[in-house]
């Protein structure tokens, strides 16, 4: 059972606004591309995952993660994240109908390709499905089997929307890499400490994090 994994970024320059009190703004659009750079070759590296397709405008995000093999979608819609998460899935569905797909955060620098695999598999049971983030508030990963539309309801109070659409909740532990996206200064010290990919260990060092 494998699966397409459809990931969104927004240009870079606007991304991670929420990270303004341990980045400025020359470093944060280099952040967020070493997020999306660590989540797409763990993606990548998962054998659950046929191929990734990253939604997004950006032109240096464009080459940076075409070089690791993701195919690209213009972001066409430019209407915020869930347009382009339905427009991503409908393209990949353009090609091959029966595709399994999921929605993956692009901010997930811990990932391990072998957890990813866990909550693949376990999504793979239900016709949709998803993880809740770490905070218990959010989600990281939305998944839709053939012929089920993918309905992504990604933003404020995720998990409750997609769990009031009908989508199930995976409850599955030891998979903390595929919850723990990163917002904040808190939530990338956590990353950090959880091990991250070494595109954000780059990035990071050039930072100057209380306890990392």
């Amino acid at each position: 059972m494998q699966w397409t994994l459809v990931v969104p970024l927004k240009p870079l320059a606007r991304a991670k606004s929420r990270l303004a009190d341990t980045a400025d703004d020359g470093l944060r659009p280099d952040l967020a591309l070493a997020f999306a750079q660590d989540t797409v070759a763990a993606a990548l590296a998962c054998p659950a995952v046929r191929d990734v397709a990253v939604v997004t405008d950006d032109g240096r995000a464009v080459r940076e993660l075409a070089a690791l093999g993701a195919a690209i979608v213009a972001d066409e819609p430019a209407s915020g994240l869930n347009a382009a998460l339905a427009h991503g899935a409908a393209a990949v569905r353009a090609g091959r109908p029966a595709a399994r797909v999921a929605a993956l955060n692009a901010d997930l620098p811990a990932l391990r390709p072998g957890e990813l695999s866990r909550v693949l598999d376990a999504a793979g049971e239900f016709p949709r499905a998803f993880l809740a983030d770490a905070a218990a508030i959010g989600t990281t990963l939305l998944a839709a089997a053939p012929g089920r539309e993918l309905r992504p309801a990604f933003g404020v109070d995720s998990r409750a929307r997609h769990r009031a659409s009908g989508a199930v909740e995976l409850a599955l532990a030891g998979v903390d890499s595929v919850r723990r996206d990163v917002d904040t200064g808190d939530d990338l010290r956590t990353a950090l400490a959880l091990g991250v990919g070494p595109h954000t260990a780059a990035a990071a060092a050039r930072l100057l994090i209380p306890g990392q």
